[in-house]
């Protein structure tokens, strides 16, 4: 049996990214840390229908998969958004497709615009009914 590059056993250093990122709830928060940096009471207050536990323990999700960092000051805890692992998934899984899709469309777009070709019609041999 031989290994694939992509089998279920290869363990990737962006798993834990993608599994954050699949969560609807991290999404969004992730979404509210894009604006600026935002305490995690001000998280809690954005979220009504979670608990304050559940909240936190989507942060600390995002935390464990680099996409949050977060410094204490005083009290507070203070949420910011680290792009660099959504970057290296752009890289690795958009940039490359990127290309050939791309590609794809431009002989997509050559063919429709193409000049419809003049086929000789051959006559239609009649049935009798």
């Amino acid at each position: 049996m031989t290994k694939t590059p992509s089998g279920p056993w290869d363990k990737d250093k962006l798993d834990p990214v993608w599994k954050a990122l699949a969560d609807p709830t991290r999404r969004a928060i992730l979404d509210l840390l894009r604006d600026k940096p935002r305490t995690t009471t001000e998280i809690v207050e954005m979220f009504p229908h979670l608990t304050r536990f559940g909240v936190m323990k989507h942060l600390d999700s995002l935390r464990e998969a680099g996409l949050v960092n977060t410094r204490e000051e005083g009290r507070q805890r203070w949420n910011s958004l680290n792009v660099f692992p959504i970057r290296q998934i752009y890289e690795r899984w958009v940039g490359p497709f990127q290309e050939l899709w791309a590609s794809q469309l431009l002989g997509i777009k050559d063919l429709a615009e193409e000049e419809p070709k003049a086929t000789p019609q051959t006559p239609r041999k009649r049935t009798k009914r």
